[in-house]
């Protein structure tokens, strides 16, 4: 795993300044400690900061074929680069070393963006042809590896795999956009192809930018590839293709000429993959495979679960408790992922990858399969909802159920089954605003109340949920569950689950895979029918009974649970600094929002009247982020968003 930065110049033939490059690639220096390097020439500078994990001597960046006349800065893994290696030789290619690297080079000498296509893998990188003048940036089909770029006042751009690293160019704006703002406090983080800063944007999952020397750059995302839109047709053998692809995907992921371990919980997904890894391990070597759980001091938690997966699986299983102090861990958050993140599942994720990295290079991980399954309650609840939907009328539908869900008592303090008011609404409401509003962690009404009136006026009626409602128009809504995970894979997989996993990774220089994300699994995966996911009311069905020979039978039967750890009482129990930072200088300075509504919210999850964890861990985030940018700023106006 590594970083990458460049600068490119397409309208003129400028060298980049080498001092900058180099301080851009030194600001992700945590992401690849083993080495880095530059290459600059007329339009272009490219840097490079190595986390070396295949061809240790000789896997170098920037690195070039041809001559030297075509060089990349690449970050991820591609993990059926000996596959291409063979058919590239037999077209005539040499290689001078055994890296996955200088196959995407040689890839694009023979197929051009083609080379895309052909790539199984995790990556970002930036490509260019000294020959035509072209630069390929690319990120891989689901998002694991980010992307990000700006397009400077002069018309130049810059890209790098972190924000933090464009900021080291005065040139970017630290202005921030007021519509990520509000997709922040609705869903917990920014989705694609926005970031908290207006003048920084992501390059999509599964897209390339083609740019060219010589001409006014049209910063225009290419898609190469997409999710299944419709479910496929499957026979009786659905579910041993379904494990043997996995089976394949691990054992292709489990490539290093580093140690390599895997993350354990108590859930169905990472038991499935540390199973199969155990197994290809020791058929390999006959080598334990190395396994990492975190606990949490003072609560339940899944070490027991996992403890009893490792060793059914001869698993070499490594934990740790800890005890988190979340006041602490929301500015940590922040900091480590220069952007605001409102899942608080990254503390534990920062935990077991500082653990892992103790003993290890590279770590598996389970994630993907509830995107791609039918694995979350929201999942559940939807394929219920559109039942519902489906056997009542629209218009009954709104107006009956609409107007019950009015009237109803919103009783957040009661028990989950008297609790219908939102229950009432989501049915009352089309698939695709109902689905948002089983992911949306803090409605319009409740967030509104908390900005300040200059951000509602910069909002101009700008609505989280109509990308959701557009993804939904995409695919075949017959099969909820397909519906469902369609536009998982396109929000909150790569906008929550993957940058979480990338930034809490890569604090620790570990590189983190996921053998269900790769693309032939996802492909077949969520083109199953909600048959073969939801069975009794429980989600990934099919991957149950395919793993059931492999892990114990309680681990089958247990509820989702994840590394996530209960955050309402801590938050309670600190109500008088949590009220401080709220109504800190921090946050009424920015401008963003009405103090006496942060000091009501603040309040009444102190006494206990409401819950307020979830929204009260984002502001905490979001304040600790307003920290760290009111020293970068300081001799400037606030970054108070600007009306569009």
């Amino acid at each position: 795993m590594c970083g990458i930065v460049g600068i490119f110049h397409p309208d003129r033939p400028v060298v980049p300044d080498g001092a900058t490059v180099w301080s851009m690639a030194e600001a992700i220096r945590h992401r690849g400690p083993d080495g880095g390097g530059t290459h600059l020439e007329p339009h272009l500078g490219l840097g490079h900061r190595r986390l070396a994990v295949v061809d240790l001597a000789a896997g170098k960046q920037p690195m070039s074929v041809a001559n030297r006349m075509v060089v990349t800065v690449f970050n991820g893994e591609i993990y059926n680069h000996h596959a291409l290696r063979r058919e590239l030789e037999g077209q005539g290619y040499s290689f001078d070393t055994h890296s996955d690297t200088e196959v995407i080079l040689n890839g694009w000498c023979a197929w051009g963006p083609g080379v895309l296509d052909r790539l199984v893998g995790m990556f970002a990188f930036a490509l260019w042809d000294r020959r035509s003048g072209e630069l390929l940036l690319a990120r891989d089909r689901l998002g694991e590896k980010p992307l990000h770029y700006a397009e400077l006042p002069d018309g130049s751009l810059a890209f790098a795999s972190e924000a933090r690293a464009l900021h080291v160019l005065p040139q970017v704006s630290r202005r921030l956009d007021p519509q990520a703002i509000e997709d922040y406090l609705a869903l917990g983080y920014v989705p694609d192809p926005a970031t908290i800063f207006a003048g920084i944007r992501r390059l999509p999952a599964a897209h390339y930018m083609l740019l060219c020397r010589g001409k006014k750059t049209r910063l225009v995302p290419q898609r190469y590839w997409s999710p299944p839109t419709q479910v496929g047709s499957f026979g009786p053998d659905a579910g041993d293709r379904l494990l043997a692809c996995l089976d394949q995907a691990v054992r292709g992921q489990m490539m290093a000429d580093v140690p390599l371990g895997a993350f354990l919980s108590g859930g169905v997904d990472s038991g499935a993959v540390v199973a199969l890894a155990a197994r290809a391990r020791a058929a390999q070597s006959g080598a334990p495979l190395e396994s990492f759980t975190i606990g949490f001091e003072g609560e339940a938690d899944e070490r027991e679960a996992a403890a009893r997966v490792a060793e059914l699986c001869h698993a070499q299983h490594r934990t740790e408790v800890v005890q988190a102090r979340w006041l602490d861990a929301a500015r940590e958050v922040a900091q480590h992922f220069g952007e605001p993140f409102g899942d608080h599942s990254a503390v534990p994720t920062l935990a077991v990858s500082a653990l892992a990295r103790r003993h290890v290079t590279v770590a598996l991980s389970g994630d993907g399969g509830d995107e791609l399954l039918g694995g979350y309650r929201r999942h559940r609840w939807h394929a219920l909802a559109e039942a519902v939907r489906n056997s009542v009328p629209a218009p009954l539908r709104g107006r009956v159920l609409g107007g019950l869900a009015r009237l109803y008592p919103k009783l957040d303090r009661a028990p989950r089954w008297l609790r219908a008011k939102n229950t009432l609404t989501e049915i009352s409401l089309d698939s695709a605003v109902g689905y948002y509003r089983t992911v949306c962690k803090l409605h319009a009404e409740r967030r509104h109340a908390l900005l300040a009136a200059p951000l509602r006026a910069a909002l101009d009626g700008y609505d989280p949920s109509d990308r959701f409602v557009a993804l939904m128009q995409e695919c075949d809504q017959d099969d909820p569950l397909l519906a469902a995970g369609y536009v998982d894979l396109q929000t909150y997989l790569p906008g929550d689950i993957l940058v979480k996993t990338d930034r809490a990774s890569m604090v620790h220089s570990l590189e983190l895979r996921a053998p269900m994300l790769d693309h032939r699994f996802v492909e077949m995966a969520l083109a199953l029918p909600a048959r073969m996911k939801l069975h009794r009311g429980q989600g990934k069905h099919v991957l149950r009974e395919m793993v059931a020979p492999m892990l114990p039978p309680r681990h089958l039967a247990a509820p989702k649970r994840g590394f996530a750890a209960g955050i309402s009482a801590p938050l309670r129990a600190s109500a008088a600094e949590v009220r401080a930072r709220l109504t800190g200088s921090a946050m009424l300075d920015s401008g963003l929002f009405d103090g006496a509504a942060l000091a009501r919210l603040a309040d009444e999850h102190g006494s206990g009247r409401a819950d307020h964890s979830q929204a009260l861990w984002q502001l905490l985030v979001l304040e600790g982020f307003l920290l760290e940018e009111s020293g970068h700023v300081a001799s400037e106006r606030p970054p108070v968003p600007e009306p569009a």
